[in-house]
């Protein structure tokens, strides 16, 4: 199981949280579509900012949008002004003008520690025609320097203009999808060169997690269905 799923949301509820964080019965379409655009709109607005990650969280009036980066004066400009020109864009064209909408920043510390970071920089390295096995074995000795347990990175595509596509692995360290307390960050991309796409993944080894690692986390809880209700020990002879 742990090699054919996504290992974020393989770990969903024990050391990962949703991106997305309220609940709706009744707008949850609503929500999603706009949550979805969101997203894919500051992932366009900020390409230079090197974001790795977007939540958003939502009471009954008020949105918040939060966004790891690891540049964040980029986003917030001289003055905070350019926080100000991003709210005002994102009201005018995905929300109504009742809705109260507030950005917070969070600063990335190490970025050589990001998946998602990792695989732009792959990307830019990729279309800027930079042979793929010098892209992958630098990127791969950042993430060692970083102090990871493991990394691995994948390539597919018509590599340096092949005319077979193939698929290209390299790796370090160790590497274990099937434990679920590891903590292993993943993210995918896309580099659009003259010869085609090209699919990168990243995979990052950050070590174990346990139970006293994540007394500050709310995990989210199941709840019993009427037919399937925990019934108290008893004994019958």
């Amino acid at each position: 199981m742990g090699q054919k799923v996504n290992p974020k949301i393989f770990r969903i509820g024990t050391l990962n949280q949703w991106n997305s964080r309220w609940f709706s019965r009744k707008d949850y379409l609503t929500y999603l579509r706009q949550d979805i655009t969101i997203k894919r709109f500051l992932e366009r607005e900020l390409k230079e900012a090197a974001v790795s990650q977007i939540d958003v969280e939502r009471s009954a009036t008020n949105i918040t949008v939060i966004i790891h980066s690891a540049k964040p004066g980029i986003i917030i400009g001289r003055g905070g002004q350019g926080i100000e020109e991003l709210k005002k864009k994102i009201v005018t064209q995905f929300l109504a003008p009742t809705t109260s909408l507030q950005v917070t920043i969070q600063e990335v510390t190490d970025p050589n520690t990001s998946a998602e970071l990792i695989a732009q920089s792959i990307v830019a390295d990729l279309e800027r025609r930079m042979p793929f096995r010098r892209v992958m074995k630098t990127a791969i000795g950042r993430v060692e320097r970083a102090g990871v347990r493991g990394v691995k990175v994948t390539v597919a595509g018509r590599l340096n203009g092949a005319e077979i596509a193939r698929t290209e692995t390299s790796s370090s360290g160790s590497l274990p999808l099937h434990t679920i307390r590891a903590d292993i960050d993943y993210a995918q991309a896309a580099a659009h060169t003259t010869y085609g796409v090209i699919g990168i993944k990243v995979w990052i080894y950050k070590g174990e997690k346990f139970k006293q690692d994540l007394k500050n986390q709310p995990l989210a809880v199941e709840p019993a269905s009427a037919g399937h209700r925990r019934r108290p020990n008893s004994h019958k002879r």
